[in-house]
């Protein structure tokens, strides 16, 4: 019964809390105050556990701090949801390379540098994933057929006349306009593009017809930053 009580104590409070904005004090809005309730209760069904039979003095206590250091990173994980996404999206973009980790605070993606030394980047090219190479010495952005018809493009009806140099040695390639390059948070339409022919490439370059649209970019040691 006194468990009870406590809880209906704890509840009450909540609902005051939340109808007087009592979250602001801590840096939560008013909203977010009332999405926590949910998260009290469950606390507070399982604490009750602890409860249900006769325990020493020191025993409750030290229950009790444990329930509270488990709330208190409740809430702190809650308040920081956002920061910690961003971590682990840097975590998964260390250890996968070509992963985009998005920075949402200033809409800017970062890529870790792979083993090879070079900037694998995984986009998405007109709904299709695709990975390219980050090349600033491609004048455009240049796909492989292979990763061309993967995005819907019809190469047969490709005219290859424009003579392009690729790792394998010159070759030639057709104008293409892309209806949209996908990476991280960032979306570009109406991108011009090379398709090279058949065997010519190994990999997709991201080059400068994209490049050149975003507020900038920069390379550093191990990373690659794009800024929207």
């Amino acid at each position: 019964m006194l468990f009870i009580g406590v809880a209906i104590v704890i509840a009450v409070g909540l609902a005051l809390a939340v109808a007087n904005d009592a979250g602001s004090l801590v840096g939560l809005t008013q909203a977010q105050t009332a999405q926590i309730i949910p998260l009290v209760a469950i606390l507070i069904l399982i604490a009750g556990g602890l409860f249900a039979r006769r325990r020493s003095f020191g025993e409750l206590i030290s229950n009790a701090i444990m329930w509270l250091a488990i709330f208190g990173i409740a809430v702190v994980g809650y308040t920081y949801r956002y920061e910690l996404g961003g971590i682990a999206d840097r975590v998964i973009a260390e250890v996968q390379p070509g992963a985009v980790a998005v920075n949402s605070t200033n809409g800017s993606v970062t890529i870790a540098r792979s083993f090879g030394g070079a900037f694998h980047v995984n986009a998405t090219i007109d709904g299709t994933p695709v990975r390219l190479i980050f090349d600033t010495g491609a004048s455009a952005v240049v796909l492989t057929a292979e990763d061309a018809r993967a995005a819907g493009i019809d190469t047969s009806s490709l005219r290859f006349t424009v003579p392009v140099q690729t790792a394998n040695g010159m070759s030639r390639a057709a104008v293409v306009r892309l209806d949209s390059i996908k990476i991280g948070d960032i979306t570009r339409g109406g991108i011009r593009a090379f398709v090279v022919e058949d065997g010519s490439l190994h990999t997709s370059l991201l080059g400068m017809s994209f490049l050149e649209t975003l507020s900038s970019y920069t390379v550093s040691r191990n990373a690659l930053e794009m800024r929207d």
